[in-house]
């Protein structure tokens, strides 16, 4: 099992003053760490995963391990061509809730027939598509229905869900899991604090999921996915909890020639 970590666009969503994306790209490179890209800018409606800012988004992300949160727009299938494209130029895989594959929660979980044509084209074009941890119901449901799918085991949400409990949703997915959203909250909603929140998920819990991610051979990404405070403060909070804390695996290293950074995001 190896984790290769990533930092999400979310922490950037806040700032007074916004860096380009260049600029996120080279603070979050100079750190060490990849990028998840979200489809949209905080506050705005263009996705960036369409055809003309495809040069921009491989010119930026060259070198960096990179993945792709899908569209929540309902996107179509065209759209969703549109974005596995993308994907493959970047090399990266596809975050998805089940609602954008056309499979709503619900006690009959809709049919899957949109789902199996977004499928197939993922599969045709190499790209892993890794089902967003909502609730437990329909994505296990999506997973026993198409061979393919990986899962992403979302945190913050495996710790608010009424009905399961944080080691249910570990015990469920960990088989299928390449992608991680590390993030915590309170309890009650899905806050997107850095992992360590005094009185967040327990230490305990956080030892279990990595116990059991240990027991699969998976190629795991694990992407940081905060937003309540300055970048530079989640980031730093973050990687002392997991990796001094906690001693997650495969910590990610300061490339040499950004020992300084001239001008670091606050």
């Amino acid at each position: 099992m190896r984790i290769r970590y990533v930092i999400s666009t979310m922490v950037f969503w806040w700032r007074e003053h916004p860096l380009s994306f260049e600029q996120e790209c080279e603070y979050l490179r100079g750190l060490g760490f990849g990028i998840e890209l979200w489809p949209n800018l905080r506050g705005q409606n263009e996705c960036r995963y369409e055809r003309r800012n495809w040069p921009r988004l491989k010119a930026a992300t060259e070198g960096m391990l990179v993945s792709m949160r899908s569209r929540t727009d309902n996107p179509n299938l065209e759209q969703w061509a549109e974005q596995i494209q993308c994907a493959t130029l970047l090399g990266a895989n596809i975050v998805t809730e089940p609602s954008s594959l056309g499979i709503l929660d619900g006690p009959e979980h809709d049919g899957t027939a949109f789902a199996g044509e977004v499928v197939r084209m993922a599969d045709a074009n190499g790209v892993a598509l890794c089902v967003e941890t909502g609730s437990l119901a329909p994505l296990l449901h999506v997973g026993e229905r198409f061979d393919s799918i990986r899962y992403c085991l979302d945190t913050g949400a495996a710790n608010i869900d009424r009905e399961h409990c944080f080691r249910q949703y570990v015990d469920a997915l960990a088989p299928r899991v390449a992608h991680l959203h590390l993030t915590d909250n309170y309890g009650n909603t899905d806050d997107h604090e850095p992992p360590g929140l005094r009185g967040g998920i327990r230490r305990e819990d956080w030892d279990y999921l990595l116990s059991a991610l240990h027991r699969y051979d998976n190629e795991i990404i694990g992407s940081f996915e905060m937003c309540p405070c300055l970048p530079s403060v989640m980031i730093r909070q973050a990687s002392e909890y997991v990796f001094d804390v906690l001693q997650w695996p495969d910590r990610p290293t300061r490339p040499a020639e950004h020992d300084r950074l001239a001008n670091p995001p606050a």
